[in-house]
């Protein structure tokens, strides 16, 4: 026990109970999102903005957020649909360029309100559920998704209606999307690494975290296996209902409090 202290209190600023609830946390993320294809990472990153220093938040959240998708892709692998892969990968690295190179100018409230919106738009307006899938589609969504993802942390659910419109079986779905985000957060962290952020202070807390998610992961997609097509689809839909209403709410609740404030990226 008096080794797991000292491991525990390794960790900057951080308290035996905090590590315990964050590895709990990913637990319980991963397995909503192995179960329903999305909503884990928000609910993480949320929870860790409260708890952890406010600049390792999304580094963190990064890895965590990587090996979880990642974990999820391999174990259903042979689901994955690769088409779209590749142009969403080189966007995904001109997002991540840009979003850790410049003096991000837009208030951050601001860019969660225009994805909250873009996320229901595609969802519930009938002539824009029928995605046309395309080179240039999936570069676009990858370098909007991974710039903003700088900011906000997770962008899955910005992703998740182009990776439904491509595919027509859950496992399809959950298996391409995770596939697709453990690219966007591999490259996240790679940027993060490049602009200084020191991941190994908080690698006790990486390793907890990432072990708890994939046992989380693993119970996810138990229950993924066994849910319906029908009850998966309409537990998808409101999952992204559901964090797209949060991003509006938090848009108009920051820029109500903070207006004119700006969420500026510094590097570490």
């Amino acid at each position: 026990m008096a080794i797991i202290g000292e491991i525990i209190g390794s960790v900057p600023q951080l308290s035996s109970w905090v590590f315990i609830t964050l590895c709990l946390v990913s637990f319980s993320t991963s397995l909503i999102s192995a179960a329903f294809g999305l909503g884990g990472g928000v609910m993480l990153v949320t929870i860790m903005a409260s708890l952890l220093n406010p600049v390792a938040v999304i580094p963190i959240h990064a890895v965590i957020q990587m090996n979880s998708n990642l974990f999820r892709a391999i174990m259903m692998w042979p689901h994955i649909k690769f088409i779209w892969m590749l142009p969403f990968v080189i966007g995904t690295i001109v997002g991540a360029s840009i979003g850790g190179q410049i003096v991000f100018a837009i208030p951050k409230y601001l860019l969660q309100g225009i994805i909250g919106l873009f996320i229901l738009y595609s969802l519930w307006v009938p002539s824009t559920r029928a995605i046309k899938s395309s080179w240039i589609t999936f570069i676009g969504i990858g370098v909007v998704s991974s710039f903003a993802t700088m900011f906000v942390g997770g962008t899955g659910s910005l992703v998740a209606p182009f990776i439904k419109a491509t595919t027509d079986e859950r496992r399809l779905t959950v298996a391409t999307h995770a596939a697709f985000m453990s690219w966007q957060h591999g490259v996240k962290i790679l940027t993060f690494g490049l602009l200084g952020f020191a991941f190994a202070p908080y690698l006790p807390l990486m390793i907890g975290m990432i072990l708890l998610g994939i046992i989380g992961t693993w119970l996810g997609k138990s229950i993924l296996t066994r849910m319906p097509e029908r009850v998966f689809r309409r537990a998808f839909n409101t999952v992204l209902t559901l964090l797209a209403t949060r991003l509006i709410y938090q848009a108009i609740r920051h820029g109500y409090f903070r207006r004119g404030k700006c969420f500026c990226f510094s590097k570490y």
